[in-house]
């Protein structure tokens, strides 16, 4: 058996891009074995629209593949696909693979987990009515109370080689629910995860997280809404004591700014849009989306299924790249 921690990719939608960047990645650029989840028929059909560098084979866990080999597992579509049309009857196909990759990280066969784009919404249409995203699901699937969705890219702009780490507070939320969303007990459990994953898996022994407020001007004193006063607040004085090094509540259009953002490790924002249009300008092709607080190493890419792209060869696969290699070095 290789001592090369072994990486399962999910291919995610199969309509999507997912396949064909997964199919172009090369194995020799990752110190790491990596084993695409998927239909064998469709990455074949989709690597012969990308500039493919590596061979695909069977994916056997009692032996090494030979050099230049990306390994396949094969899990069956429902029906056939075509690139850039959705069918809710390969929906679960989906699922599937997540299922299978959580199961191999669990039993120790993989070492980490990295997700291709899946569509929200035909997943629902397929009947999962319930389901908000990968985040979500995999919480759900290993039995994690709370998880943290964190994003993170190399920002050249705030200083050459810094690494913005933004987490978020809630996630997949109309805007409206957020604000009740924000408890006491939410935001604490937010918080103490991402300072513990920040030692744990990220190796930094003091981390110093900025936190955004939730309403304008971080709530100016109330007069713009209580939630800095009533919640967020309380909170981070509590958590200093337990020796968290917390800055904030700080207003979010001024956190960004690169002489605050240097002083950090991370940021935490209190909702989706507040947080991640900023790292995806900074970053967008190059990002990874990491979920904090589950028990395993899950990284997955920071873009959509790209219908419209899907089949020509035209999609970027920087960000893949970048989250295999991420859960490469943290399963390290």
């Amino acid at each position: 058996m290789s001592k090369r921690p072994i990486i399962a990719i999910t291919c995610g939608e199969p309509a999507g891009v997912g396949p064909e960047l997964a199919a172009a990645l090369n194995p020799a650029n990752h110190a790491a074995r990596l084993v695409l989840l998927g239909d064998r028929h469709l990455l074949t059909d989709r690597a012969a629209c990308v500039p493919a560098v590596a061979r695909l084979c069977d994916y056997d866990p009692t032996t090494t593949p030979p050099p230049g080999y990306l390994e396949v597992l094969h899990i069956p579509l429902a029906v056939p696909c075509v690139a850039g049309r959705l069918d809710t009857r390969n929906a679960m196909h989906v699922l599937a693979l997540l299922d299978r990759a959580v199961a191999g990280c669990q039993s120790g066969e993989f070492s980490a987990m990295v997700t291709a784009p899946l569509h929200k919404g035909v997943i629902r249409d397929a009947g999962y009515g319930h389901f908000t995203g990968h985040t979500e699901y995999l919480a759900e699937q290993t039995g994690t109370a709370q998880v943290v969705m964190l994003l993170a890219g190399q920002c050249n702009m705030v200083a050459p080689g810094y690494a913005l780490r933004v987490a978020l507070a809630t996630t997949h939320l109309p805007l409206r629910e957020v604000a009740d969303a924000i408890t006491a007990a939410s935001l604490t459990q937010t918080l103490r995860i991402l300072h513990v994953d920040l030692i744990g898996k990220f190796g930094l022994p003091q981390p110093r997280i900025l936190v955004a407020g939730l309403n304008p001007h971080a709530g100016e004193g109330g007069h713009m809404g209580r939630e800095e006063l009533d919640v967020i607040i309380p909170v981070l004085e509590s958590l200093r004591k337990e020796c968290m090094q917390l800055i904030g509540p700080l207003p979010a259009d001024t956190l960004f700014n690169p002489p605050v953002l240097v002083q950090a490790d991370a940021v935490l924002a209190m909702y989706h849009d507040q947080g991640l249009p900023v790292l995806k300008h900074a970053t967008f092709g190059q990002g990874v989306n990491i979920t904090l607080g589950l028990p395993l190493i899950r990284t997955s890419v920071d873009h959509g299924t790209a219908l419209d792209l899907a089949g020509m060869g035209k999609a970027d696969g920087g960000s893949l790249i970048a989250a295999v290699t991420l859960a490469a070095s943290l399963a390290r």
